[in-house]
């Protein structure tokens, strides 16, 4: 075998373009970097003009960073809920950056290290493994790009369409494609015309171009002609789209990046509070300014991808609502008033505003968006925000101004008296303790369904009873519970959220407990997870916790005496809220009942539709997410169930509903998880 120095094992830089040449593609070089640089700052510049965000971004910044590494690193966000495009983005991923990379140590040994030694590093071994890594993750990424374009163009994914999908989305694809396929032809055209070098042989895409060169007829003579046009035609689009990235759909490499460093992992579970002293004019964004900088890098963090609207419930009942719409018509907004292409118009008002107040109405606010999007995007924070401007404007659907009238005048609501809040335990043989004046171990917060709603109501009575039989130490509110706040807040009613969360805290100080329990998720939500904003600190848990809890230490039995199939529907607020998964399916299995899960559930759980608001509204011409669920449950699930099993009052008020207008009365019936222990339980005695 013949010996190569180290040094012959390399190849020429700037070979064939000239002394002129490389001094015009400095230029070129130069002019790239400044257009670079100033969309850079123009994009900072952006974030700097918005408000200053009401949460901490930027603490514990090593580990934010970290976090947001290994997010990216290993596909996080994109591994889903959808294997492909886990795969598509991992070998898009990982071959641009090696390919951004290996040019960047190129430039660092011609434009630095050389100049300074007099020497090269870019030879012997180190070039070898430079050429083979290279190569095969760049034929990594032209994979990931095929599969792209099989998904736009071919199957046409329907969530990668819409209103937003533009001229930038086709060129950024097929640029990238361009870059990668020309890179190795010129990679091949300089094989071929150097007489294939042996050692080449480890650039193996390369080598093979350069095989299939020689066996169309291109001499050597031929490839060293041709490879300054190759060159030059590869380092202008290389150029031109480098200097594009703060101006196109690319910007999202670094944006995207930048958003999950900024993540608040309480996003939309915590909702700000709004600022002490704020006027009603500053109450939510009427301008592009009033959003924050973490909000207005939320939208250029959008990637297009369709995930949110895939799992909206409100787009999937025909409801005029969109996330990714609204995120983008936001982004497009400020991008054409920065460009004086458009006028200045109201973020959301009753004509003419950038975001409809129909689709503000429309939220639920289930967080389905959110847990979806792979860049950590925070939609429902905003989508709030939005509301308090309507709440501010007087532009509130009259629906929900007067459940607001109610719940100010009554403390509930259903607009009854407070005297009757607790009427629901009249009828049980045994007394519940009054926590206002006994010491307890569970404070148990029942909520404004289950004390006023009668179906809900039967998961009040059947809750007591099975404390009662688990003889455990616990007192309500009675006549002193005021409405949790939760769906208040959501639909942008801050001030009367303020108001029952005070006089709510104020009377748990006034208690001695141990543990508050809820009926509702959404009040578990809001007392664990808002209250503290006011200084509020206890241990707070949804039932289906605390019974798990008591059945595991042996104070609760619950006999295996049902043989029902059944379904469970996790709760927005109990599953994707606050992560509890597991405790109301043990519940359920305890009794007997053999559980089949739904096709969406846990974090892929569909909105029942009553959250944000919506069990207070109707919506003409849509379809209900609750006869959505209930068919998916008969047709879908693996075994059609018996029963239809809820943890949430508001589900059972949406489903009890929905069974009816969606006609499947018949079919199966819904019940609470603790009407199915009481039960078993009384099945067995």
């Amino acid at each position: 075998m013949t010996y190569i120095p180290p040094e012959a094992i390399t190849r020429p830089i700037f070979w064939e373009i000239g002394d002129v040449g490389e001094i015009i593609f400095y230029y070129l070089s130069l002019i790239t970097l400044i257009i670079f640089f100033h969309g850079i700052f123009s994009r900072l510049n952006r974030y700097n003009s918005g408000k200053k965000d009401p949460t901490i971004r930027l603490n514990n910044i090593s580990k934010r960073v970290f976090r947001a590494i290994k997010f990216v690193g290993k596909n996080t966000g994109q591994f889903k809920r959808d294997m492909y495009a886990g795969i598509m983005h991992t070998f898009i991923l990982w071959g641009f950056l090696t390919l951004t990379i290996g040019t960047t140590i190129l430039a660092i040994d011609i434009d630095i290290y050389r100049p300074i030694t007099q020497k090269s590093f870019f030879i012997g071994d180190f070039y070898l493994v430079y050429s083979f890594v290279m190569d095969a993750l760049g034929f990594l990424l032209i994979i990931g790009l095929s599969m792209a374009i099989y998904r736009r163009y071919w199957v046409k994914t329907p969530r990668l369409l819409g209103k937003h999908t533009s001229v930038e989305d086709h060129l950024f694809v097929w640029c990238l494609m361009y870059l990668c396929l020309g890179g190795y032809l010129i990679e091949g055209i300089r094989i071929l015309a150097q007489n294939f070098p042996a050692f080449e042989q480890i650039s193996f895409v390369g080598w093979f171009v350069a095989l299939v060169l020689l066996k169309m007829g291109i001499s050597p003579g031929m490839g060293q002609s041709l490879y300054p046009l190759l060159w030059w035609s590869h380092a202008i689009v290389a150029l031109v789209f480098t200097a594009t990235i703060p101006y196109t759909k690319a910007f999202h490499m670094l944006s995207s990046m930048a958003n999950i460093i900024a993540y608040d992992e309480l996003s939309g579970i915590r909702l700000p509070r709004i600022p002490p002293n704020a006027t009603p004019e500053e109450i939510g964004p009427q301008k592009i300014e009033d959003f924050s900088w973490k909000q207005l890098l939320d939208h250029d963090a959008c990637t297009k991808c369709g995930r949110c609207s895939e799992v909206c419930p409100a787009k999937a009942s025909g409801r005029n609502l969109d996330p990714r719409d609204i995120i983008l018509d936001l982004k497009k907004y400020t991008d054409e008033l920065n460009m004086g292409l458009t006028s200045v118009k109201p973020i959301i008002s009753d004509g003419g505003s950038v975001v409809s107040i129909p689709s503000m109405e429309a939220c639920m606010s289930c967080l389905a968006c959110v847990e979806a999007c792979p860049v950590e995007i925070e939609h429902v924070t905003q989508f709030t925000e939005m509301n308090r401007r309507i709440v501010e404007s007087g532009n509130l659907n009259p629906k929900i101004q007067s459940v607001m009238m109610d719940v100010y005048t009554h403390g509930n609501s259903f607009g009854s008296s407070e005297r009757k809040r607790p009427d629901w335990v009249k009828n049980l043989d045994f007394e519940i303790p009054d926590a206002r004046n006994s010491k307890v171990q569970y404070l148990w917060y029942v909520g404004d369904l289950p004390s006023y709603d009668p179906r809900c109501q039967n998961i009040s009575k059947a809750l007591a009873k099975i404390f009662n039989e688990a003889n455990i130490n616990y007192g309500i509110l009675y006549d002193s519970e005021k409405n949790d706040g939760n769906d208040i807040r959501r639909v942008g009613e801050e001030g009367l959220y303020e108001m029952l969360a005070e006089t709510n805290i104020e009377i748990f100080n006034q208690c001695d407990f141990q543990t508050i329990v809820c009926t509702d998720p959404h009040s578990y939500n809001t007392i664990k997870n808002e209250y503290p904003q006011f200084g509020f600190s206890a241990d707070v848990k949804h039932y289906t916790t605390v019974l798990n809890e008591l059945v595991s230490n042996g104070a609760l039995n619950i006999p295996s005496s049902l043989n029902y199939s059944v379904t469970y529907h996790d709760p927005c607020h109990l599953g994707r809220y606050n992560g509890e998964y597991e405790s109301p399916r043990n519940l359920i299995q305890q009794t007997g009942c053999k559980l089949f899960e739904m096709p969406r559930n846990r974090n892929n759980s569909f909105c029942c539709g009553g959250g944000g608001g919506g069990m207070w509204m109707d919506f003409e011409n849509t379809n209900k997410p609750s006869v959505e669920r209930l068919r998916e449950a008969i047709e879908d699930t693996e075994t059609p169930p018996e029963k239809f099993i809820v943890s949430c009052p508001q589900c059972m008020s949406m489903y009890e509903d929905g069974r009816k207008t969606g006609g499947f009365e018949d079919n199966l019936d819904v019940l609470d998880i603790t009407e199915l222990i009481l039960e078993a339980i009384q099945k067995n005695n």
